[in-house]
């Protein structure tokens, strides 16, 4: 599936991929990118449509609000519309991801530099910029969210700078709006810290830079493309570690305006310069924390050269309210990186899973950790604790549970909180926490709080009111072969011990399930008591 002079696939040998494992949906009708593509494959997310049958979409057809034809084509979900395609780019099971991403940080490789590349088939300069139909105006960018987007905005972005001092480029996924055929303006991330395209901008304008170098990246290879939004250490130039993730050096080039240089085989590259003197105003757009971002200023970039491969597909993000192609990727990425620094950087025993809500908090509101049963209450504190703040902008709401609770479905969680914590003394509250990623901006000043709670089970408990799984799967055969409804079997859907059991009642069981029943009436008989109110427990085997 990939060319001889690379290891590793582009994006075309991942569509190919996607297609052979039936994850590639093609849409040949004709389709407006401004009014109905991302409308289209929102649905998958809000359709009721499982995760596993999530797809991506490639359309073929497409127009734009005036009725405009482009002549590329645009795919969306192909990195990460489920946890599958994902695994597909990473070329990896989805329990191995966060090996191979440790592994590709400890053994980084540094990229190959190439003279000639496909990035380069086509190049736009000059005039060729300027005017209708012309430069960024010939790309068949989506508008997101439609109804609310101010202007088409790329969004599946790998967004190249260079530290000025250091020479180390940093890559970012940052959002950026179409404003005029050779202009567009892009956000890069404020928040304390900030994003590493934002620390370069600080720097050139302590130096006196009026503009500072940038390549807006269209259609990586996917183990590039997972560079923009998986967070790493500061300093650590992304393309190395997409060369540790693939085991070989990723060919790149010099681009044709810019000093600065970008993966080879990638399907677009928008070359300019980003002014760190003027700001223009930008959007509003629906985000990825699923409210709309309102219109700020931000950094204008003047459009110097256009390059595209000789047949480019123009790839785009499904964003906004969580569940969404976006959340999945950071998914993917944090949870075993919570789960790691739970375990091994804070030592905490016993702790198997750590879950990232998705439907509408966008994995930074609400975090469940999966504790195995017996856990000592001060380890589910420090597991609580060490969820809450391991990220600025994840954890506000932390909820420590037992294995038999889902932590994707709410019902389960409600019932965990429901039976097993006493408010009194299972929840806390941690106050003078900043806002993190959202529609109440960090920066504003207004301080947050985190919500702790301690949903485990303190002691054994009677098992789950439900029929024991071999009967619930043998009524199911029963079922399918009645012609009924296809089922979704939603957990818990079959019960189990959750400690406070005995081997007598599970033999009482079987025999009453068996039409045994009255052997278990002439055993009780022979346990009579006199002198004892109603509701005395009775344990058999025990005085």
């Amino acid at each position: 599936m990939t060319n001889s002079a690379r290891p590793y696939r582009d994006l075309h040998d991942h569509l190919d991929a996607l297609r052979e494992a039936g994850l590639l949906v093609t849409v040949d009708r004709q389709i407006d990118k401004d009014a109905e593509l991302h409308p289209l494959v929102r649905w998958q997310f809000v359709g009721g449509v499982n995760e596993p049958d999530r797809k991506a979409f490639l359309f073929t057809n497409i127009v734009d609000g005036l009725g405009r034809k482009y002549e590329f084509p645009v795919v969306v979900g192909a990195i990460a519309a489920n946890r599958r395609i994902y695994s597909i780019g990473m070329r990896a099971d989805v329990d191995d991801i966060q090996a191979k991403w440790d592994n590709a940080i400890a053994h980084p490789i540094k990229p190959r530099v190439v003279a000639d590349a496909p990035c380069h088939d086509v190049i736009h300069e000059g005039r060729d910029l300027i005017g209708e139909g012309k430069g960024l105006d010939r790309l068949p960018i989506p508008v997101s969210t439609p109804g609310f987007d101010s202007a088409p905005t790329l969004t599946a972005t790998n967004v190249v700078t260079k530290d000025p001092v250091t020479g180390v480029q940093n890559m970012g996924t940052y959002r950026a709006a179409l404003k005029a055929s050779d202009r567009l303006v892009v956000r890069m991330a404020t928040r304390v810290g900030g994003a590493g395209g934002y620390q370069h901008y600080l720097a050139h304008k302590k130096r006196g830079d009026a503009e500072m170098p940038c390549a807006i990246v269209l259609g990586c290879p996917p183990a590039v493309a997972f560079m923009g939004p998986q967070k790493l250490p500061v300093g650590v130039d992304e393309l190395d570690v997409a060369g540790g993730l693939v085991g070989a050096p990723v060919n790149i080039v010099r681009c044709r305006t810019v000093d600065l240089m970008v993966p080879a085989e990638a399907e677009v590259v928008i070359e300019g310069f980003i002014d760190t003197e003027y700001v223009e105003p930008e959007a509003p757009f629906g985000e990825s924390h699923g409210h709309v971002a309102l219109e700020e200023y931000n950094m204008p970039m003047r459009v110097t050269a256009i390059t595209h491969r000789a047949k480019p597909v123009i790839p785009s993000y499904i964003s906004q309210v969580a569940p969404s192609e976006s959340s999945v990727i950071k998914r993917v990425a944090y949870e075993p990186l919570f789960l790691d620094h739970l375990k091994n950087g804070l030592g905490v025993k016993g702790v198997k899973r750590v879950s990232l809500h998705e439907p509408l908090t966008g994995l930074l509101r609400v975090t469940t950790i999966v504790v195995e049963r017996g856990m000592p209450r001060t380890e589910v504190w420090r597991a609580l604790y060490g969820a809450a703040f391991f990220k600025g902008d994840c954890g506000k709401i932390c909820i420590a549970v037992n294995e038999d609770i889902d932590p994707d479905n709410s019902d389960a969680l409600l019932w965990a909180l429901a039976y097993r914590s006493n408010p009194v003394k299972d929840v806390r509250a941690v106050e003078s926490r900043g806002q993190g990623h959202g529609p109440k901006r960090e920066h504003s000043g207004e301080e947050d709080s985190t919500l702790l709670m301690d949903a485990t089970m303190k002691s054994d408990m009677p098992p789950l009111a439900l029929p024991k799984k071999p009967y619930m799967e043998s009524s199911r055969k029963i079922w399918e072969e009645l012609g009924l409804p296809a089922l979704r079997p939603q957990s818990p859907w079959f019960g189990y011990s959750l400690g406070d059991w005995l081997p007598q009642w599970d033999q009482a069981a079987e025999r009453a399930a068996s039409g045994r029943y009255l052997e278990n009436g002439r055993i009780s008989a022979q346990q009579r008591k006199k002198g004892l109110v109603p509701e005395t427990k009775f344990r058999p085997g025990e005085d």
